[in-house]
């Protein structure tokens, strides 16, 4: 690792606000590689008063003004507890910079374009606690610019996994599931244009968007029949039968067969979507098939997925890749052409993989570096993410890196 390496703290939250995994990293520039070493991670559960606050302002609950101002300080609290822990336990008591995505509470789409996004998490607290500057809210530029916001761990994708032969593709298995494509290059040239515009594999060969829901439903199912927050080992879904009519409702969403760049999140996904394709049907199913159901909703999502642009390796990530039966229905209805893997693979443990892709988009954003591919959010051009909160000390900036990333290497920390 250079010696100019910074050491950086990602934070996030996901769409099944379980808790805040902490993921620490030591990243540098080796002239247009990003080598990054992790250090470690580490899950920091939410206080029951903030997991159920962060419930009740979901959608589709109608909140006040006083339920977002509590919870983005409690939130903020939080994620102050959780950097200082990463700091301590696995930074070695320091750290240049942390980067918290925050809390999404909202992701505001109309007629498939996002207007607007919402993630509470008040950064002060961050900054304050442990004397360190921190980069928050980080997808509202994209959308200033016609993005979707979402997916940003795209970057990460792009840059860790090159194009092969085939078409492979990074699946994140969150409360959302979502896709970054990665098609051969044929014999098209990198772009290598201006720091600005400029991506390593040129947008036509690289798309990303979110697929429809992984473990949200499944997670809603859990905890409305069995008091669960999820499916431990699939053992519900396993036991569980499909409901072809529940299935068939469920199918039957027209976000599924919206053209990409496309996100989506809570906001569709919540218990009402739910309990409106229940009330389709003549009697409600047996708690068990409903899990089995919603599961095999996901991993026939992300097949389909595979078919349409003839996927051959499928590299997933997320909490979702801890229920074995979903991986297994994923792989069965892929079918033995597609192999599917882990991020671990790679490097990078598949549970904190989104926390380490902060990481990396706040390391770019502090050297100057534009954060987002256009071809995966939809925006007319890459920008620079998020807003700066300085720590204890005068705030000093790196120079602008004069390098275009086109490649992430993965070294033991």
């Amino acid at each position: 690792m250079p010696a100019s390496a910074y050491r950086v703290i990602g934070l996030m939250s996901g769409t099944s606000y379980d808790g805040i995994d902490v993921a620490v990293a030591d990243l540098a520039f080796d002239g247009d590689t990003i080598v990054l070493s992790p250090l470690g991670a580490l899950e920091h559960a939410h206080q029951p008063e903030v997991r159920d606050l962060i419930a009740s302002v979901l959608p589709p609950a109608r909140v006040t003004l006083e339920d977002v101002c509590r919870l983005d300080t409690l939130l903020g609290q939080a994620f102050a507890d959780a950097a200082a822990r990463g700091i301590a336990e696995l930074a070695g008591g320091r750290a240049d910079l942390i980067v918290s995505h925050g809390q999404t509470v909202f992701h505001w789409i109309e007629a498939g374009r996002a207007l607007g996004t919402l993630q509470l998490g008040q950064p002060a607290w961050i900054a304050d606690r442990t004397g360190t500057p921190v980069i928050s809210d980080l997808r509202a530029r994209d959308i200033t610019r016609g993005g979707q916001g979402a997916p940003l761990v795209s970057v990460l994708d792009v840059l860790l996994l090159p194009p092969g032969d085939a078409p492979r593709a990074a699946l994140n298995l969150g409360g959302i599931a979502n896709l970054t494509l990665i098609r051969p290059l044929g014999g098209s040239s990198p772009t290598r244009a201006s720091p600005v515009c400029a991506h390593p594999y040129g947008h036509g060969s690289v798309l990303a968007y979110d697929l429809g829901p992984a473990n949200a439903l499944i997670d809603l199912a859990c905890r409305r029949y069995f008091n669960e927050p999820y499916d431990a080992d699939g053992r519900h879904a396993a036991a569980g039968r499909l409901h072809g009519e529940l299935l068939a409702a469920l199918l039957d969403e027209p976000y599924f067969d919206r053209p990409a760049p496309k996100s989506t999140g809570k906001e569709l996904f919540h218990t009402g979507y739910l309990d409106a394709r229940l009330a389709l049907l003549p009697d409600e199913p047996p708690a068990a098939d409903v899990v089995a159901t919603v599961t095999e909703l996901t991993a026939r999502i992300v097949a389909r997925e595979c078919a349409r642009h003839g996927i051959r390796e499928l590299v997933a990530s997320g909490g979702g890749v801890r229920n074995p039966w979903l991986m297994r229905r994923i792989a069965d209805l892929a079918g033995p052409a597609v192999h599917v893997g882990l991020i671990d693979d790679a490097g990078l443990p598949a549970d904190s993989k989104e926390a380490y892709a902060f990481a990396l988009l706040g390391f770019l954003t502090l050297h100057g570096v534009p954060a987002t591919i256009p071809a995966c959010t939809g925006a007319d051009r890459p920008v620079f993410l998020g807003s700066l909160t300085p720590g204890n000390e005068p705030l000093h900036v790196p120079p602008r890196s004069c390098a275009v990333p086109t490649r992430l290497r993965i070294e033991a920390g």
